[in-house]
Formats: structure tokens, sequence, C-alpha cells
């Protein structure tokens, strides 16, 4: 909500303003709001329901990541190609691998391989 002291403010500035030019001013001021300040329902079936003005740039085939939290639904335009901020997100997000190699594991296979290898191009 406002402060009477912004409300006041912003009476000032319009009483000053001529007549046409305090209709655009409100007409701006009401395409501000309708911009960020859009209202998203749900159907009885679950199912949002999306202001034609938004679903308008919403393009078939894209694929959206969709952040929830308590008070907000973020939808992310994926990029074509591989999202490495994305893949970093799940890695974050799982669980983590019980099966997880150390260094020193993965080293002995590097070792193991490289032996392996060698003793080929011996043969």
């Amino acid at each position: 909500m406002m402060s009477s002291s912004a409300i006041a403010t912003l009476v000032k500035i319009m009483e000053s303003l001529p007549p046409t030019v305090q209709d655009k001013v409100v007409e701006h001021l009401q395409e501000y709001i309708r911009k960020f300040n859009i209202t998203v329902a749900v159907s009885p079936d679950g199912k949002l329901e999306i202001p034609a003005e938004i679903e308008s740039q919403l393009k078939s085939g894209d694929k959206y990541t969709v952040t929830v939290t308590a008070d907000s639904i973020v939808f992310d335009k994926l990029k074509a190609g591989f999202d490495w901020e994305e893949w970093e997100r799940r890695v974050e997000a799982a669980n983590p691998d019980p099966n997880e190699l150390t260094t020193e594991e993965i080293c002995e296979l590097v070792r193991e391989v490289r032996r392996e290898q060698r003793s080929k191009m011996d043969i």
C-alpha cells in the first residue's frame, strides 16, 4: 500500500500538469500496473489459467524450468543446447551418490586403464 506522503506527492505532481498530460500519465500508470500486476488463477482441475498477454509470449516447443516458492512461481526459459546452470541446480538438488568414488579410487582406475593400454601396445 502506498504511504500517504507518496500519494500526496503524486497528487501534487498530477495537479501541476495540464489535463491532457494528466490523462496520458493515467494511461501510462494503468499500463504499467497491468504489466507488472498480472493475476494467474488455478482452475478447479488444477491447471494454471494464464492471461493471454503472458500466454502469447510462450512458444510451442520451448521448455521452461519452474521454480515454486511459498509465494511465487517463476518460469525460466531454457536456452537451446546444454544448460550448465540447470545441470548444476539439478546436481545440487539431487541426493548424494552413496557409491561415489574417492579421488584415490579414480586415480587407481586411471592407472589400471593406462597399464592395460601399455600392455596392448607391447603386444
